[in-house]
């Protein structure tokens, strides 16, 4: 089964080749790998060059943020079925992928797969919280649960029925594709008892009040956009479930 890994970057020159050499070290064949930069002006590109024999596909321009460069790595896919790999994150084994596609083979009505995450310190790379999921149902997205977006992989075929990342959403697009596709369309997904993805801390949504009060704001709007009942009680019990993720 022919998987499409998409990694975005822009100014990633820290953490890239971690990154890079995580999807290099998977031992699932059939992977297409495409990287998506968005005129980087650091280091990144010539971290880039350094593995262009493991890059399929590659596009540098301007973009209007994350999402606007998943989207257009969305677009050059061309495996069966799609995930996200951050820049900033790594695999947490080289047989991740491997996992993954044996879970579609092995069921073919599958439409999604998603497992486990911990959480990083971006230098020291120590544990500070887990993720741990598990077999969820549309009403667990309409009770503030979620799957772990990093962890995702989803059929192509998807995006072009349900449609991809909404770009007026900023941080908050990852929920509401969740939303779309889990609630509304209750697509059929499985989750996997393994631990996929370890990733670095100090992401956009986290920096300061006022992007937690966006992403709060925006959470909302993709709430109601996809017509979840009693928004403000959803939010509230998405962010309690975190709570439980957090370890000494």
């Amino acid at each position: 089964m022919k998987i499409t890994l998409i990694t975005v970057v822009y100014n990633g020159e820290a953490f890239l080749k971690d990154c890079i050499e995580s999807v290099v070290a998977q031992t699932h064949q059939d992977l297409e790998y495409i990287v998506v930069d968005g005129k980087s002006t650091d280091k990144t590109l010539s971290i880039i060059e350094g593995y262009k024999d493991n890059i399929h596909k590659f596009r540098s321009e301007m973009d209007d943020g994350l999402y606007d460069a998943i989207n257009k790595g969305i677009k050059l896919a061309t495996g069966e079925v799609v995930g996200i790999l951050n820049a900033d994150d790594m695999f947490a084994s080289d047989a991740v992928l491997n996992k993954v596609a044996e879970a579609f083979i092995q069921n073919p009505d599958l439409d999604a797969v998603y497992g486990d995450l911990n959480y990083i310190h971006p230098l020291t790379q120590k544990i500070t919280r887990q993720w741990k999921s598990k077999q969820t149902t549309w009403a667990d997205i309409r009770k503030g649960w979620m799957p772990a977006h990093p962890t995702l992989y989803l059929k192509r075929d998807l995006f072009e029925k349900l449609g991809d990342y909404a770009l007026d959403l900023g941080t908050t697009a990852d929920y509401d594709l969740i939303l779309r596709y889990f609630h509304k369309h209750k697509i059929k997904a499985q989750y996997l008892p393994e631990l996929m993805v370890n990733m670095r801390m100090g992401g956009v949504s986290n920096q300061s009040f006022n992007s937690r009060y966006l992403a709060f704001i925006n959470d909302y709007k993709a709430l109601k956009r996809n017509e979840i009942p009693n928004p403000i009680l959803t939010i509230l019990r998405k962010k309690l479930s975190k709570l439980v993720q957090f370890i000494s």
